[in-house]
């Protein structure tokens, strides 16, 4: 099954996490999370020099820069474009000589609500989000890879509220009675959610036969969880 797309310290703390297994191949965890060794290798030091606090991205910002524009040439952007509301970034950097990037015009529009987002800019940047922690959990296999134990399979909890890692687990395979089994183990430390969301794939359904329920389906049911399904 395909990563799913989410923060980069989610996955740096899964990589890690996956990292420590005994006999863990981290080649193929770089492979799988899209890193290099050389990144890798970096977290790894980071969290165990630092801890958790390591693997936050540092700032890559400046104490000072030279290049920032000054209120006179910002000035002259804005009055620019309110005399002229179609020029854009190019134009208005080619009116004032290149003094300033058209890249940066158009941050200083965009600063100074001079310019309105296209209704797709502001559709990427809303994110459905429930409104409390345990409202909905996602529940995913995340592929699986050797080790000197045999396969690991890593199953992954997260809360979507609080984009919370409730578990990563590295069973032995992915079958119905391994995830009902540390499902309880979660299950008695953070309580039941409201709904899990899944993809239509075994232990969870059937991609042969949407919407059958298999017996970790109804397990959850009878629990008062309702399932849904993301694909």
């Amino acid at each position: 099954m395909p990563w799913d797309t989410r923060d980069a310290m989610s996955l740096k703390e899964e990589f890690v996490a996956l990292a420590g297994q005994p006999g863990s191949n981290k080649r193929e965890l770089c492979r799988r999370f899209g890193i290099s060794p050389q990144t890798a290798y970096k977290w790894l030091n980071r969290y165990a020099t630092l801890g958790h606090s390591g693997l936050q991205d540092k700032s890559r910002k400046p104490a000072t820069s030279p290049k920032l524009t000054t209120p006179a040439l910002e000035a002259q952007v804005i009055a620019l474009r309110q005399d002229h509301p179609a020029w854009g970034g190019r134009t208005i950097s080619s009116l004032l000589k290149k003094q300033i990037a058209p890249s940066t015009v158009t941050n200083v529009l965009h600063r100074h609500g001079l310019i309105q987002p296209t209704t797709k800019e502001q559709e990427a940047k809303l994110r459905f989000e429930h409104e409390a922690p345990n409202n909905l959990w996602q529940m995913d296999f995340k592929g699986h890879f050797p080790t000197q134990e045999g396969r690991c399979h890593p199953l992954t909890l997260l809360d979507d509220h609080s984009r919370f890692s409730l578990a990563i687990q590295a069973c032995d395979n992915e079958r119905g009675a391994t995830v009902k089994e540390r499902l309880t183990e979660v299950f008695q430390r953070f309580g039941l959610p409201a709904r899990i969301n899944v993809d239509n794939g075994p232990p969870w359904g059937s991609p042969r036969n949407p919407g059958e329920i298999t017996e970790l389906s109804i397990w959850l049911i009878r629990l008062g969880i309702r399932i849904s399904f993301s694909r």
